[in-house]
């Protein structure tokens, strides 16, 4: 493979797991966005096998000293980190990355603040008419429901992904669990709650990679395959253990739908895209009421990219699988983008070898 950057290092950041997310143990949630060692340590052989020379770097509060004695050895970060594990308060690695003046693949620090917190992203969205569902934040368990929401509501933590908080008890119907929820994502996550609709209904995740995006086969998960006291959200039981035990086959990808409601649903991701000024790669996830007309619900950035030989349902890489991107075709093309923002390298060959 040619030496796109110039015989610097790349970088690759990442927030490491240290417990396996269960849910019957809320001490678990904290680490739901991160990934496991192994998967860590797989990105990592297959960088490697591109023909990059890999820094890889945890993102904790070590991070920056590591980042600024390398400046100069480092050519562009992957960033697949969101946080900076242990800061306090939170920061993200973006605002360290643009603070050193390094280049690094994903959104700016501006628009990991908004996208994280799902709040502030439904608000802008709602702004510039890209349809997600109605909403309120809740900051302390006492407050009551808007009487513009109407039972059953989901309740999520604000701020997390990788289903993180949301498990079976997170759907309610009345105020008692209404309340129970909220307080259990105040104690948990340390961070006010999401109430948003329950709409039964088809969920779809999308992912796009580019500047401008393409945008990604559609994946369905088979909600109706799951056991019947199930509500069909993409939960921390079935993302993290029926998903893995089913496999592949939960999936439809890509999604068996009609031509009218495939374009609908790229139309909204290309809205969503556009309205929050994402770059280089994201995976949006997206519900569809009774008549079926399309919501965002979250949206993944850096979605995540767990390598085939460690799991077979890892959304992005299973869309480009489907799309006929085999993993590290994948990883090349999130690179490439990323240096074609910042002009450092019109594209990477996807057969390139080193």
């Amino acid at each position: 493979m040619p030496n796109v950057l110039q015989g610097k290092k790349l970088g690759f950041i990442y927030n490491v797991r240290h417990k396996y997310p269960d849910p019957k143990d809320p001490e678990t949630f904290n680490e739901t966005d991160f990934d496991d060692p192994v998967t860590i340590e797989s990105i990592v052989t297959h960088l490697t096998n591109i023909g990059f020379d890999v820094l890889a770097i945890e993102s904790d509060t070590r991070a920056e000293e590591i980042l600024i004695r390398e400046k100069e050895n480092i050519g562009f970060i992957l960033n697949y980190s969101e946080e900076v594990f242990g800061s306090n308060p939170k920061i993200y690695m973006a605002e360290v990355l643009e603070k050193i003046g390094l280049p690094f693949s994903g959104c700016s620090n501006e628009v990991q603040n908004i996208v994280i917190n799902k709040g502030k992203m439904k608000e802008v969205l709602l702004s510039k008419n890209v349809p997600t569902l109605r909403f309120q934040v809740m900051k302390s368990e006492g407050e009551r429901l808007d009487p513009e929401l109407r039972f059953p509501v989901i309740v999520k933590p604000i701020a997390r992904g990788s289903s993180a908080g949301i498990t079976n008890k997170s759907v309610v119907h009345r105020d008692k669990e209404l309340h129970e929820q909220v307080k259990f994502i105040l104690d948990t996550f340390k961070e006010p709650a999401l109430i948003e609709p329950f709409i039964e209904g088809r969920e779809f995740s999308v992912g796009m990679l580019g500047n401008p995006p393409e945008v990604f086969p559609i994946i369905e998960p088979k909600h109706e395959s799951l056991p019947k006291d199930y509500y069909h959200i993409d939960s921390l039981e079935v993302k993290w253990l029926l998903e893995e035990e089913l496999g592949e086959n939960y999936f439809n990808c890509p999604a068996k739908v009609e031509p009218k409601l495939k374009d609908r649903i790229e139309k909204v991701c290309l809205s969503a895209w556009e309205a929050l000024d994402i770059t280089d790669f994201c995976r949006i996830d997206l519900r569809a009421d009774s008549v079926g007309d399309i919501y965002v619900l979250d949206i993944n950035t850096p979605p995540g990219l767990i390598p085939p030989e460690i799991s077979m349902t890892s959304y992005f890489p299973m869309a480009a699988r489907v799309m006929g991107d085999d993993y590290e075709t994948l990883l090349r093309k999130i690179i490439s983008e990323g240096l074609k923002r910042y002009k450092l390298e019109d594209s990477i060959s996807p057969g390139a070898r080193g």
